[in-house]
């Protein structure tokens, strides 16, 4: 499931990286100061090393733990200034729901954790 979780946040870099660079221009034109497109560009950094990191975490439980925390401050930035850029609010909800099963998977899996530098001997 982390893997699944890491390449789907770096796909959804490219998307949401190119929708806000189109809000942020739009914002820039309308000249209606607001950050949503700024804000979309910080989620997507924030995905993207979110992604990374479950990726390379394995059974680390630091790292799992060190990227629920990014996807969660994406998504904070991200439900924070939503403005007309009204797709923010969905994949903010999505970083939100990504930081979830990753602390489901933590916690599922907490006996993996534990055990992984443990070293039976035989004999």
């Amino acid at each position: 499931m982390k893997k699944v979780i890491g390449i789907i946040s770096i796909v959804l870099f490219v998307f949401v990286t190119f929708q806000s660079c189109v809000a942020g221009l739009g914002n820039a034109i309308s000249d209606n100061d607001e950050a949503s497109g700024s804000a979309g560009l910080m989620l997507a950094m924030f995905m993207l090393i979110a992604g990374i990191i479950t990726l390379i975490s394995k059974l680390s439980k630091g790292m799992t733990v060190t990227a629920t925390i990014f996807y969660v401050v994406g998504g904070l930035i991200g439900i924070a200034n939503v403005g007309t850029y009204a797709d923010l609010k969905i994949w903010s909800i999505l970083s939100f729901a990504f930081a979830a099963l990753l602390l489901f998977n933590l916690f599922k899996n907490k006996e993996e954790y534990s055990n992984k530098n443990t070293v039976t001997k035989e004999g």
